[in-house]
Order: structure tokens, then C-alpha cells, then sequence
């Protein structure tokens, strides 16, 4: 395997230098105002160069229950999925069910929902996660979410950042 610094052209190796999506803007990118977002806060997103989509951020929401387990085992299981996935926000639960609050970095709704339906199974077993099954599925975009907290019915926090019982 040939390493190099993240972004820098790896000298031998021939072919375009290749930028992870949402590490900023490529070198190459033409300089743009963000004051035309301003003035168009629900514009679909613009296609970067070389036809990639810039990443959003989107507010999930996943639901899941199932049967009673230990409510320490819960705790620690969701304090462990916390330290394995380090964007989750804020996490409540209950002998038999829980909801989990993050911020997803993701192209569309559709890859963020995505991610948020394999986020329980694939911690699963690493985490130690009750064998519950996902019951409620929530992803809006961060200006939804803004609006929503400012129009005083939106979500507030469900309790401090971490990892709280109902």
C-alpha cells in the first residue's frame, strides 16, 4: 500500500489527486459567495467540480425497542455506540426501548437515512446493543431542524448531550 499526505499527489503514482467529499473545497474549485445560500436557504445543492454533490447535514432520529433488558446493560451498550459513532448527541432510554439523537454528514436524505438504518444492527455485537428492532426512523435537514426550534415546536433537546434515562 502506498501512503501519502491526505490530498497531496503521491509522487510514481499517476492520475488526478482525489479529495474526500465534505473535506472542503478542492484546489481547483472556482471561489464562491455563500451569500447566494443566504438568499436561498432551501436551494438544492450545487454540483461541485467533477460532478460530486457537496454533503449536508441532516438531524436523525432512530427509534428502536424490543424486549426488557437490564437497564445498566442498556446504558452501557448506548455509552459504548456513543464512543464508537462520536456524532451522536444524545441518547434516552428504557428497559425496552431507546431513542438515539445525531447529526449525519451524508449527500442526500436518502444515503443519511441509509446509514441511519444500519447504524443499530452493525454495532450490534460491538457495542453489546439489545437485540431490538428499529420502530421509528426521523431525518430532516439542518435548516428543517432550525426552523423547527425557532417556530417553538420543533425538538428540543431530548436532555443534555450523552446518554440519560427516560
Amino acid at each position: 500500500m502506498v501512503r501519502g499526505r491526505p490530498g497531496a499527489p503521491l509522487r510514481g503514482v499517476a492520475g488526478p489527486t482525489l479529495t474526500s467529499v465534505g473535506t472542503g473545497t478542492p484546489p481547483d474549485a472556482p471561489a464562491r459567495s455563500d451569500a447566494a445560500d443566504r438568499t436561498r436557504p432551501h436551494a438544492a445543492p450545487e454540483p461541485r467540480p467533477e460532478g460530486r454533490e457537496v454533503s449536508r447535514l441532516w438531524h436523525v432520529t432512530l427509534s428502536v425497542s424490543g424486549p426488557d433488558a437490564p437497564l445498566a446493560d442498556v446504558r452501557r451498550a448506548l455509552e459504548q455506540l456513543a464512543h464508537d459513532h462520536p456524532f451522536l448527541l444524545t441518547s434516552r432510554y428504557a428497559n425496552d426501548h431507546a431513542e438515539i439523537r445525531y447529526w449525519e454528514e451524508a449527500r442526500d436524505l436518502h444515503d443519511a437515512a441509509a446509514v441511519a438504518l444500519r447504524l443499530w444492527g452493525e454495532h450490534r455485537s460491538t457495542a453489546g446493543l439489545p437485540p431490538w428492532e428499529i420502530v421509528g426512523l426521523e431525518v430532516i435537514d439542518r435548516d428543517t431542524y432550525h426552523q423547527r426550534i425557532a417556530e417553538g415546536y420543533g425538538p428540543p433537546p431530548a436532555a443534555p448531550v450523552g446518554v440519560h434515562p427516560y
